[in-house]
């Protein structure tokens, strides 16, 4: 919007607005919030954990965009770090939502509808289990000091399913909330019916 000041013609070139800026740091710290509440998902793998943090920069992500919903993902995951003193943790969650949050994102953009977010919500459980298994090849042996012949006897029966089915409950979860709220948080000039 252009704005005449002093016989000067101003133009607001953020890229988003106030409204929308305070909603994401809302949704970050919901993130933050639920990176803490955390409980294992498959026996015999306890130290595996299941935590919602993924989900309102999931939700982020469909109601203003990508670069929106991966901002406040790796936001919440460096503040998380920051907190547990957990360097090689941070950037396990960076690698991860990353590949969680970008392809069901871009999609939903394209296609604006519940069957875009369904496609965008399997797509991006299969990238963020494949985010997973390539962080635990490259991060667990160098910082964690595990045996690579180790992460790899883990792949297919502990890290597969563990991480398609924390991507099935984020997944779950993002579809009920965004549903709930996107009204609210969306404005209304963008809002579309049925959605």
């Amino acid at each position: 919007m252009a704005e005449k000041a002093n016989g000067y013609q101003f133009t607001n070139t953020n890229k988003w607005e106030t409204r929308q800026l305070v909603t994401m740091a809302l949704l970050c710290a919901i993130g933050v919030l639920l990176s803490f509440i955390e409980f294992p998902l498959l026996p015999g793998a306890t130290w595996l954990k299941y935590d919602a943090s993924a989900m309102p920069a999931m939700v982020c992500g469909f109601a203003y965009g990508p670069a929106a919903g991966l901002s406040v993902g790796i936001i919440g995951a460096v503040i998380h770090g920051i907190m547990l003193g957990d360097f090689s943790g941070a950037v396990m969650n960076i690698i991860v939502v990353t590949g969680y949050i970008l392809p069901a994102a871009l999609v939903y953009k394209k296609v604006h509808n519940f069957k875009g977010a369904i496609v965008g919500l399997v797509i991006s459980s299969v990238c963020a289990t494949l985010a997973a298994i390539l962080g635990n090849l490259i991060i667990t042996p160098a910082w964690l000091g595990v045996p690579m012949d180790a992460v790899i006897a883990m792949i297919i029966p502990i890290l597969t399913p563990f991480n398609l089915l924390k991507a099935l409950l984020n997944s779950v979860l993002t579809l009920i909330v965004y549903k709930s709220i996107s009204n609210l948080i969306t404005p209304k000039k963008k809002q579309i019916k049925g959605k």
